[in-house]
């Protein structure tokens, strides 16, 4: 396959690279695109070395199968007809598509067929806390349709970017210094805080974080359910969480979520085991794997129909560059 990166120089971007190669993607060529600013810097991927190429309305796609991209929805908006006019497949990792009823949105565990239907030959890569959730959700899907979920997510700096990462650090020093913390990528300090605050507030008092995880899993799962979210930073580098709880048809055992979760692809069930320390997923231990990890399963003791779970993910690997090369190969699969 002919392979482009459009943000090759960003943080999702330098991930792709890394997920190709883990992946052992067949990549024949390789084509690297950003800014004038990343133009001219270089890569290495298996070890070669490719030149990043300067992003424009002149820009020839015409040799790539899969273009990847990963550099805001503006950009994705501005340059989508120039990578696709051709035949190519753009795999966009911004919002500029994701809602847009011709254009598939794909977490390929939950809805892989849906990347076979693009008329505009554009797939959505949805946003990492959506995508972390769904692939739990679907394994209680199968047993009980979920008709409600209540989601409190805790979101590490590295969602907000490589310089996001490093202000965190940075914050930490400067306090351990005596100096003010810097404070540029975030509303607020978040060194030793949370804040209740990812993307901009709309005018229902939600964050566009949240509303993205109410839309885009009943388009994911083609499904009535109803999702209310609490999207939260978190002093974290790297590794989303989430607290869920969901409302199911009828009554669902903690065995049987149990045995959904240690069944479905991409899911890791971190169990308890007899004369171990207690286990869960933490971001800790789960940045820079592939897998979304669940655990601390119960019932839900305010709801019959209810269960309560923890679910942990690498949100630049399953939440953005694994999630798209996924889809890519099943693509190729087909």
């Amino acid at each position: 396959m002919n392979i482009a990166i459009v943000g090759a120089s960003g943080a999702v971007g330098q991930e792709f690279l890394r997920v190709l190669a883990e992946q052992n993607f067949p990549v024949d060529k390789l084509r690297l695109f950003g800014s004038s600013r990343s133009a001219g810097k270089e890569c290495e991927f298996k070890g070669k070395t490719y030149v990043i190429e300067e992003l424009t309305h002149d820009s020839d796609f015409s040799d790539i199968d899969i273009a990847f991209t990963s550099a805001g929805a503006g950009v994705s908006k501005e340059y989508a007809d120039t990578i696709t006019r051709n035949g190519t497949i753009m795999i966009d990792n911004s919002s500029a598509f994701r809602m847009d009823p011709d254009v598939p949105l794909v977490v390929p565990e939950v809805n892989a067929k849906d990347a076979l239907d693009r008329p505009r030959n554009i797939i959505g890569n949805p946003n990492c806390t959506t995508i972390q959730m769904v692939v739990a959700l679907n394994a209680i899907e199968k047993i009980s349709h979920i008709t409600r979920v209540h989601v409190s997510t805790y979101q590490a700096a590295s969602g907000a970017g490589a310089a996001a990462m490093d202000e965190l650090r940075e914050q930490y020093n400067e306090i351990a210094r005596g100096d003010k913390p810097t404070v540029k990528k975030f509303a607020h300090q978040l060194a030793y805080n949370v804040i209740p605050h990812v993307d901009v507030f709309t005018d229902n008092g939600y964050t566009k974080e949240e509303m993205k995880m109410y839309n885009e899993t009943r388009k994911i799962m083609h499904s009535d359910i109803e999702v209310s979210a609490t999207c939260v930073r978190v002093p974290v580098l790297r590794a989303h969480s989430e607290a869920i709880w969901v409302e199911t048809e009828r009554p669902v055992s903690v065995e049987e979520a149990l045995d959904a979760f240690r069944n479905s692809p991409g899911l890791v069930l971190v169990e308890n085991k007899e004369g171990e320390p207690v286990a869960y997923p933490m971001p800790l231990e789960t940045a820079g794997t592939d897998p979304v990890f669940v655990g601390r399963v119960r019932k839900d003791l305010s709801n019959k129909n209810g269960l309560s779970f923890w679910v942990v993910a690498d949100q630049i690997k399953k939440g953005a560059a694994l999630n798209a090369v996924q889809i890519a190969q099943y693509l190729i699969a087909q």
